[in-house]
């Protein structure tokens, strides 16, 4: 039998959701509650994507993983170089190939092999040269130090066991001046407990969900400033569908979060 997901180490915890990534990536169910699969939102416009974006990635980029559109607020430039944690099968980093055009370039870091496989396919197909992906854990990144302009991710950290590393990471490859722009889960409220021990609710994007004062503590150790957190009450209308019949909406909310490496 498993062990509680708060009592579990974080390689156990990594392990859970690089198996469950892996199999959204071949197309597996998660085996979430009720057989849906939770922590999809594949109506991009309820993740405030336009349609002109979705429009211009490939369609099998998109596994509908996210809770948010990082690119919103990344104000992203020509020549940048960008960074996507948790890169998935490419979506965002796809959209930010396009904003920071041919002299910029894009690194897509996932730990999950099946992952890297389809994003790097979808890349190939679509002749985005500008674009790569790289195996890697986010708590210790691919990554030379102080190379990166901006840093997007979307529903990815608050699937990390080891947090405070996360952004400590993203500080180190961060330029002066550089960002992170990040959609995200994060608490309003204490989830039950049968919430916090349950591994699909975990690798749900939902039992690892940090509160706002947490995560801005950890940004400010990890040496950020300018931090700013905004919760999206929108969310909470997909965020019920992700465990149905737990009310996982009262406690939790999709939020931007902001921080700049100064």
């Amino acid at each position: 039998m498993d062990s509680s997901v708060v009592d579990s180490a974080p390689d156990s915890i990594r392990q859970k959701v690089r198996r469950r990534y892996g199999a959204t990536a071949l197309g597996e169910s998660s085996g979430c509650d009720g057989g849906t699969d939770c922590c999809t939102s594949t109506d991009t416009d309820i993740l405030g994507y336009s349609a002109e974006d979705a429009a211009t990635v490939p369609e099998a980029a998109n596994l509908g993983l996210g809770c948010g559109n990082p690119l919103a607020i990344a104000s992203l430039r020509l020549g940048q170089t960008v960074v996507d944690l948790g890169s998935g099968a490419g979506f965002d980093c796809f959209l930010a190939a396009r904003a920071v055009g041919p002299t910029g370039k894009v690194i897509g870091v996932d730990m999950t092999h099946e992952m890297l496989a389809k994003a790097r396919e979808n890349a190939a197909k679509n002749h985005f040269s500008n674009v790569e992906f790289r195996l890697g854990e986010i708590e210790a990144l691919p990554i030379a130090d102080a190379s990166v302009d901006v840093i997007i991710s979307n529903c990815v950290i608050n699937l990390s066991p080891e947090k405070p590393r996360v952004f400590h990471e993203a500080f180190r490859v961060l330029k002066t001046g550089g960002r992170l722009a990040i959609a995200d889960i994060v608490a309003t409220a204490a989830l039950p407990e049968e919430v916090k021990n349950d591994w699909n609710a975990y690798t749900g994007c939902m039992a690892g969900a940090s509160f706002i004062d947490e995560l801005k503590a950890m940004l400010g150790f990890a040496g950020f400033s300018r931090i700013k957190i905004e919760p999206k009450d929108s969310s909470r209308s997909f965020i019920r569908d992700w465990l149905p019949g737990k009310r996982v909406e009262d406690y939790l909310v999709s939020a931007t979060i902001e921080a700049v490496k100064e």
